[in-house]
C-alpha cells in the first residue's frame, strides 16, 4: 500500500482531478487547502515581501489530495490521467505527486466492501 499525495497548483482541476481519482479506482480521498511555502513567505514575512515579485502568476493557494492506495497499477493509472489534465507535471506551477510507502493502516473498508 502507499500513501499517494497530489498537490493541485489550479483549483479550477479540483473536480476533473477528483473524477480521474475515481476513473482510475481510487474510491477515498481527503482533500485539504494547503499554501505553499513562497506565498506564506512573500506575503506573511516582511523580511522575504520581495518575493512577491516572483509570485505574480502564481494562484495563492492549491488543495492536498491524500489517498490510502492498496495497488501500484492504480497510481500509474492516476497519474496517466492527471497529468494531461493539469497541463503535465513536468512542468512547472502545475503541481506535485508523490507517493509515500504505508506499513500500516486501519479503517479502510474492505475491499470486497468498495462501491
Amino acid at each position: 500500500m502507499k500513501l499517494l499525495v497530489f498537490v493541485l497548483n489550479n483549483e479550477e482541476f479540483l473536480e476533473e482531478v477528483l473524477e480521474a481519482y475515481v476513473e482510475a479506482g481510487v474510491t477515498g480521498a481527503t482533500i485539504l487547502d494547503s499554501e505553499g511555502m513562497g506565498r506564506f513567505l512573500a506575503y506573511e514575512v516582511p523580511l522575504f515581501a520581495g518575493f512577491k515579485e516572483f509570485m505574480k502568476g502564481n494562484k495563492p493557494y492549491n488543495k492536498t489530495i491524500l489517498s490510502v492506495v492498496r495497488d501500484d497499477a492504480v497510481v500509474k493509472e492516476v497519474r496517466s490521467l492527471i497529468d494531461p489534465l493539469v497541463g503535465g507535471l513536468d512542468n512547472p506551477g502545475t503541481g506535485i505527486m508523490f507517493t509515500i510507502p504505508v506499513d500500516w493502516v486501519s479503517g479502510l473498508v474492505p475491499e470486497d466492501e468498495e462501491v
